[in-house]
């Protein structure tokens, strides 16, 4: 590709001049008919010029013949005088005749000159008309050259899926449109946030040399065409489409590039074509290859910004689009969901209904834009106090709802007077300058307890709610109406005595052992914190790790959990224990995907203690891991580079699992041992973890089971063919790094 050439054409037109413009052709009738004109006056000229002689002719013809019979009456007399004085006139009729000769020999030259002159007009005109035939030929299309293009230009239709799948809809197109002209190389160039996004299809087989230079050249001549810096960001993406010859070391190659229109929107780029050709393209093939070109340069601008606006419709069917919450669609749907993994997990979740209190004489003091102000700004509050696996809705229009994943009532009272106490100190300041405060009426209501079906819920929370606007507003009331008030200051207590723990290292790791399904052998340790109390006793983190979380003190959780394990290791490493040489898996909180470092603080950690980064295997919870996707790649990404592995713990608990496979790419998935401890007892569970066994072997994903409590689920999980097993049958969690089978 080092003979690419610099002078690129990225035109729309033509590279060669017009040869049938519309100045070229009337200068052509214009001499046609100039000459037409000068042969036809030539011709009457020459005919007056006949006509004139011909008269001429008679009429000395009839003298001569006069005077000759006169001469003949007069050489019957016999008289010498009268003879004698015919001399004269048979002179003037030999003159006569002379001069008639003259005029005969004057009219041949004449005709003859005319004949000449026209005759040279006529080539001359023939040869002008030869020449606008060939170039007119030049210019038009073949039939089947034309039907073919035809072809290509039918199937470009655009349709939902062409749209949502525009890449793949080119391909497409390209293996047609290589019938017509067989090109090598087809390139799609956009400018998009100050980088360039560059598409590459390689028709053949290519070496990578080629493919570097290909994407180094193009890469620079397309920032230059579109105005973007030469350090400008690229991502490039390559496709190879198996119909094409290929292309040699080194070849000449030629290009042909047509700009995507500049009223689309955000969209500069450009579409071409790259081709390795002895000879010039025809005029033919070059218009019917920028045609093409220019057809799929609407479409591909056009599906790209068609795929934007159907990610935004998509957007927009399940939120509200002033709050970007959810709307009560998705809130419906996503009861429904929960009523249902509830039942069948035997989880506890709970539903909180907000009504704002008075919030009309909002719009009717400041008016509805201050409204909106102040609607965004509670939606803002909600999504600070829920968790990433909650759902916040706006069912109405100053109606929100939120639903909150395996809470019970108690958790979910906490997390309502969280919300109304923000809310109430919430200041929103009108477009007028005026400062006001909102409050809020919530009802609760509980999954099983206060109902077991989406109806019995809702009624339980709608009548919850307004029994707190009964009790004056600005209040929390649960459905059944029996429990008090969760004592902020109780729960403030306990985050502050969980923050000594953390400080007096009484926050400590315990360790499970993971087996090898199959043979029972050692491979990993799952760290679990335990809170150590000052007189010794041991809580699991289950009862702690909400209030963890909410009071922002997982970051320490993490450190404390990676130094005393890390410790741990290198300490069985020093002692040669056997253990020393198995995995160790440790929990991380959905913050740090946020990219504050925990990554680096273990790697230099690591090095430090002179760790293997490949013996660690960090976990998060399914539900965490998934509310962030972009965050969630970055992470996976940073991850592996450091050398660390990824488990995705509580699988199937979330609510799209197995998009997330296809999305994402992790080495374990730990499944939810609610599907585990059931599987004897539960077809649905056990075809859910046999079909995730043989999914994950065919996507080369490590499975391991959690909750193991006996031999036969032991013995049905090696069945399934499950790689690793953990839980209580296997190990009972341990202070020290140690095997215990039971």
């Amino acid at each position: 590709m080092s003979n690419l050439p610099h002078d690129m054409d990225t035109g729309g037109g033509a590279t060669h001049e017009a040869v049938a413009e519309p100045n070229h052709l009337e200068a052509l009738r214009f001499r046609v008919i100039s000459q037409i004109a000068e042969i036809l006056e030539n011709q009457s000229r020459t005919q007056l010029y006949a006509m004139g002689l011909s008269e001429l002719n008679h009429n000395v013809h009839q003298e001569t013949v006069s005077k000759l019979l006169a001469a003949m009456a007069t050489m019957t007399t016999d008289d010498s005088a009268a003879m004698i004085a015919m001399i004269p006139t048979m002179s003037h009729i030999i003159d006569s005749c002379t001069r008639l000769d003259h005029s005969l020999d004057l009219l041949f030259q004449q005709r003859s000159r005319q004949w000449a002159s026209s005759d040279q007009h006529i080539q001359n005109l023939m040869i002008e008309f030869n020449q606008t035939l060939l170039e007119l030929s030049s210019v038009l299309i073949e039939k089947d050259l034309l039907e073919r293009q035809s072809q290509v230009l039918q199937r470009i239709i655009l349709s939902h899926e062409h749209i949502s799948q525009w890449k793949e809809f080119v391909q497409e197109i390209l293996v047609d449109f290589y019938a017509i002209f067989p090109f090598n190389l087809f390139y799609i160039a956009f400018a998009e946030e100050n980088g360039l996004s560059l598409y590459l299809y390689y028709l053949g087989q290519y070496p990578d040399e080629i493919r570097t230079k290909a994407r180094g050249l193009l890469s620079q001549q397309m920032l230059q065409s579109i105005g973007l810096p030469p350090d400008a960001a690229l991502d490039i993406e390559e496709f190879n489409i198996q119909c094409g010859a290929g292309i040699k070391t080194n070849p000449d190659i030629r290009m042909i590039s047509v700009p995507v229109p500049n009223h689309a929107p955000n969209l500069a780029g450009l579409l071409g074509v790259a081709y390795a050709a002895e000879n010039k393209l025809s005029a033919q093939e070059d218009s019917v290859i920028r045609a093409i070109l220019a057809v799929m340069v609407m479409v591909v601008g056009s599906s790209k910004v068609l795929s934007r606006t159907l990610l935004e419709l998509e957007y927009y069917a399940v939120h509200d689009p002033l709050t970007g919450l959810h709307n009560r669609r998705q809130f419906t749907e996503m009861l429904n969901y929960e009523v249902n993994r509830s039942e069948r997990h035997q989880h506890e979740f709970s539903v909180l209904m907000l009504d704002l209190d008075d919030f009309k004489d909002i719009n009717d003091s400041y008016g509805h834009p201050t409204g909106d102000t102040a609607l965004c700004a509670i939606a803002t509050v909600l999504l600070e106090h829920t968790r990433k696996g909650d759902l916040c809705a706006r069912v109405g229009g100053d109606e929100f709802s939120i639903i909150l994943t395996e809470t019970g009532p108690k958790g979910a009272r906490v997390v309502a007077e969280n919300v109304g106490r923000a809310l109430r100190e919430l200041t929103i300041t009108s477009a007028q300058g005026n400062r006001f405060h909102l409050t809020v009426s919530i009802g609760v209501s509980s999954y099983p307890t206060d109902g077991q079906t989406i109806d019995n819920l809702l009624e339980g929370v709608d009548a919850a709610m307004y029994k707190a606007k009964d009790m004056g507003k600005d209040s929390v009331c649960a459905f059944d109406a029996t429990e008090t008030r969760i004592s902020i200051r109780e729960t403030r207590d306990n985050a502050e005595n969980l923050r000594e723990a953390l400080k007096d290292n009484r926050i400590v790791p315990y360790y499970q052992s993971i087996v090898d399904c199959q043979t029972g052998e050692l491979y990993a340790f799952e760290t679990l914190a335990r809170l150590k109390s000052p007189t010794g006793e041991t809580t699991s983190a289950a009862v702690f790790i909400e209030t963890i979380e909410k009071y922002g003190l997982a970051r320490e959780l993490d450190l404390a959990m990676i130094n005393n394990a890390f410790a741990a290791k290198r300490a069985g490493m020093d002692a040669k224990h056997p253990e020393a040489n198995a995995k160790i898996f440790i929990n991380l909180s959905v913050q740090e995907i946020q990219g504050r470092g925990i990554l680096g603080y273990a790697e230099d950690l690591c090095q430090e203690l002179q760790l293997p980064p490949e013996s660690i295997v960090f976990e998060l919870l399914e539900r965490e891991a998934i509310g962030d996707m972009t965050n969630m790649r970055r992470f996976l990404t940073n991850l592996r580079r450091k050398g660390f592995a990824f488990a995705l713990d509580d699988f199937g608990t979330g609510y799209n699992s197995f998009h997330y496979l296809r999305e994402l790419r992790f080495e374990y998935v730990k499944i939810d041992g609610a599907f585990v401890r059931n599987i004897l007892t539960s077809k649905v569970d056990y075809a859910l973890v046999d079909n995730l066994s043989k999914l994950c072997q065919d996507l080369d994903i490590l499975t391991i089971a959690e909750f193991v409590e006996n031999q036969e689920i032991w013995a049905a999980l090696k069945a399934m063919g499950i790689n690793y097993a953990q839980g209580y049958h296997i190990s009972m969690p341990r202070p020290e790094m140690q095997q215990t089978l039971r």
